[in-house]
């Protein structure tokens, strides 16, 4: 894993959030929020509905230029995005949908060993409604990765994938992560999803970090652990959330 904020590194940092603000209207959602992600680092963001989250993950992909405050954001220059909605199109066939875009005599082959990764070979063909959901975000994570981001946004790509799908989808992309490096900011609801994936869990509250924890637990990473539910209440305290309520 990459060292973190705090910890010992020659490399500067993949991403560098210094004083970023962002306002609708009169309500200001973030708040000059400073952040630094370094290179190779899998950070979670969690925080309550209308905190900021998805508004943080726009900024740094380039598509929110709304910023005021004098904030600055320094990014890789390979930034690839993936939403909760896989966001194939429809018309074109599953290999085409990984590589639209892709510029390089090398382009297919390389979307077909993208689409081998995430074990879907053979499927170059299909349709994008010939997929299951699950199938469909491996096609993204296929597509995001073929492009060798330095930096892999991820805006709950599994949160519309049951349990035992996201599971899976879980492992992948953690395997994935390892392999190509990118740093990695996902933005969640689900506190386990945050522990079991990320290096360091960022809970945002009033439009800056309010609290964060790095997860030093080995994988694999079971919430039966006494230390995974410790992290667990500790960024649940976070959130506001007491008892046994859910995130």
């Amino acid at each position: 894993m990459a060292a973190h904020a705090g910890g010992l590194t020659a490399a500067p940092p993949a991403v560098r959030i210094s004083g970023l603000t962002r306002a609708y209207g009169d309500r200001i959602v973030l708040d000059s929020l400073d952040l630094d992600i370094a290179p190779g680092e899998f950070v979670a963001l969690l925080g309550q509905s209308g905190s900021g989250k998805s508004t943080l993950l726009r900024a740094l992909a380039g598509l929110d230029h709304d910023v005021a405050g004098g904030g600055e954001i320094q990014v890789p220059e390979r930034v690839s995005v993936v939403f909760q909605d896989s966001r194939l199109l429809p018309w074109q066939r599953v290999l085409d949908n990984v590589v639209l875009g892709l510029d390089g005599p090398d382009a297919v082959r390389r979307g077909r060993d993208g689409l081998a990764e995430v074990g879907l070979a053979g499927r170059e063909r299909a349709w994008p409604n010939q997929l299951s959901g699950g199938e469909q975000q491996r096609v993204a994570l296929a597509r995001s990765l073929v492009r060798e981001p330095q930096l892999l946004l991820a805006d709950e790509p599994f949160g519309a994938l049951d349990a035992l799908t996201r599971i899976r989808m879980h492992a992948l992309l953690r395997r994935l992560c390892d392999r190509h490096r990118p740093a990695v900011l996902l933005v969640t609801h689900d506190v386990d999803e945050a522990i079991v994936l990320a290096d360091r869990v960022l809970v945002l509250s009033g439009g800056r970090i309010a609290a964060e924890r790095v997860i030093d637990l080995e994988p694999p990473r079971d919430s039966a652990d006494p230390r995974f539910a410790e992290v667990r209440s500790f960024l649940l305290a976070a959130l506001g959330v007491t008892g046994e309520e859910d995130s």
